[in-house]
């Protein structure tokens, strides 16, 4: 690996990847189920669904046999719930501040691509004070398709004015990975996400595996001029 990567900007999957958004979700989920007479769901047991969204997450909660039309509602009341508590109990991963604060500090631009629909992904953004420092947030409404779909990679390098092969995109999903390096970013699989027990990372085509944020600063440190 060359040490000389010429880093332009840094783009991060949202849940899972910068901040773990389950506890917020999954209560809205058991919310949900309640309100229409299905039990609850264990916290560990629907987290690896997340990055694949909230419809996938009431298919692994109710029986297989439920009427497409019910799971329809639930999935409308869910997200109704978690508009109004986005931000309850969520939090960047241990680590992530610091990375912000020092691209930052070193004036490198940081941006969000993630499937999330708009209509939650900018107030949570901006609950946790995230929105304005962000060079972009593009989600998964904002342009015609979504990831694994290269457009909203690209969406981001337009908009932060930047080459996608100067770019580093971290995410915790093969669609995250897969989406990346359609456009030549190097591309970072975070294993610390939200990952089903039969993720296979390390064929997902990352150019690096990480189980902790803080081994961000560490490759950009190594690999790059950038805190130079």
């Amino acid at each position: 690996m060359h040490t000389d990567f010429p880093l332009a900007a840094v783009f991060f999957d949202l849940d899972g990847t910068l901040l773990n958004t389950a506890p917020d979700l999954i209560t809205a989920l058991n919310k949900a189920l309640l309100n229409f007479g299905f039990s609850s769901v264990g916290e560990a047991e629907i987290t690896p669904f997340i990055s694949y969204g909230a419809l996938a997450m009431i298919e692994q909660s109710v029986p297989a046999h439920t009427d497409e039309n019910r799971k329809n509602e639930i999935l409308n009341w869910l997200i109704d719930y978690y508009e109004l508590h986005i931000a309850d109990f969520t939090q960047p991963y241990e680590g992530m501040l610091t990375i912000l604060e020092t691209l930052d500090t070193h004036e490198i631009p940081w941006g969000i691509v993630t499937n999330k629909r708009e209509r939650l992904a900018i107030p949570l953004m901006k609950a946790l004070n995230l929105f304005e420092r962000s060079a972009c947030l593009i989600c998964g409404d904002t342009t015609a398709h979504s990831k694994p779909h290269p457009e909203p990679m690209l969406a981001a390098c337009k908009q932060v004015e930047v080459s996608a092969k100067q770019c580093l995109y971290i995410g915790d999903a093969q669609h995250d990975i897969t989406a990346g390096n359609y456009v030549n970013m190097k591309t970072f699989a975070a294993t610390y996400g939200f990952l089903k027990a039969d993720d296979t990372p390390e064929s997902w085509g990352a150019d690096v595996l990480i189980d902790h944020p803080l081994q961000i600063l560490d490759w950009i440190k190594t690999y790059t001029h950038a805190f130079k």
